[in-house]
């Protein structure tokens, strides 16, 4: 459907007009000149060929077609600003914003936020998601929690996670017709993989001694490991988990490690601030909490 509008900037003339009664004080709002308000909103008649406004000599007032049109305006801007805000929520200058890798939000992000809103109760926090990572946008984010080697240009990265990778699954796997002991029953079952990460199944059942028994790259592929765990814990595959995504299942006993071998991985989750920007006002506290949380975490790892 074609949508013949007027230009914004001169629906803006009038509605800032129709609001004050006055083109000067439309003009201070706007930061233009009073000519120039009269000007848009004088092309906005022409291009309705209706009057908006009676010019009176020290005075606006809307004509009956003008009185019929401001509402439609303000309703439409209030929609835009709602949807805008809905899509994109506040500038980062309102509100400290975290973009964040769905898993890791939701299996290790998540169960550590309430801390932080305990210690910092007065403080608004808005968490986006990403899949995989792109450039860091400073417009959008304060921080950006990126998986890789700790190495982009141009940002800082400080290491949240030193983590292990191992075989999870359904715990009705251990049982049935193809039980899962060793490594090689792996041959028997659906491997699950999660894009993205350069250290996977290849490399586990190298360490195990089955790599060149089992087809590496088999199975079912996803894009994020809530996924993949998810299947995993239907009893639809085998998932390779990282120690830092799977904790609370295999406490739970949702998911279970059927084997001892967990092996040490270099990549790991990073907190990612652009070297060269101002940071927000309340960064500094997220970051030294977080920073806080991987040492617990790393130190709980380290007893276990």
């Amino acid at each position: 459907m074609s949508r013949k509008l007027p230009p914004l900037n001169w629906l803006r003339a009038f509605e800032a007009s129709a609001r004050s009664q006055s083109f000067t004080q439309a003009a201070a709002e706007l930061n233009l000149t009073q000519a120039a308000i009269s000007k848009q909103v004088k092309l906005l008649e022409l291009h309705l060929r209706e009057p908006l406004f009676i010019r009176n000599p020290r005075s606006l007032e809307l004509t009956k077609t003008g009185e019929a049109y401001l509402p439609k305006v303000r309703d439409c801007f209030d929609r835009l600003a709602a949807g805008t805000n809905e899509v994109f929520g506040r500038r980062r200058s309102e509100m400290l914003t975290i973009r964040c890798m769905v898993g890791f939000s939701i299996n290790w992000l998540a169960p550590r936020l309430p801390r932080f809103m305990a210690r910092h109760p007065g403080l608004t926090v808005r968490i986006i998601s990403s899949v995989w990572g792109d450039e860091f946008d400073r417009e959008q984010f304060d921080f950006d929690i990126r998986y890789g080697i700790g190495k982009w240009p141009g940002q800082k990265a400080r290491r949240l996670t030193w983590e292990t990778m191992t075989p999870v699954c359904s715990p009705a796997l251990l049982q049935g017709e193809k039980p899962i002991r060793k490594p090689e029953d792996l041959a028997d079952h659906p491997l699950l993989h999660v894009l993205g990460y350069e250290e996977g199944w290849g490399l586990w059942l190298n360490a195990a001694g089955v790599g060149g028994d089992i087809d590496k790259g088999r199975g079912l592929h996803f894009d994020t490991s809530l996924i993949a765990f998810e299947v995993a814990a239907k009893g639809a595959g085998v998932a390779l988990g990282r120690s830092c995504m799977t904790e609370e299942d295999l406490s739970s006993g949702r998911l279970v490690a059927p084997f001892d071998l967990a092996l040490p991985i270099d990549q790991a989750f990073y907190l990612i601030t652009p070297s060269d920007d101002t940071p927000h006002p309340d960064a500094g506290l997220f970051h030294d909490w977080l920073i806080e949380e991987a040492e617990l975490a790393r130190t709980a790892g380290d007893a276990a």
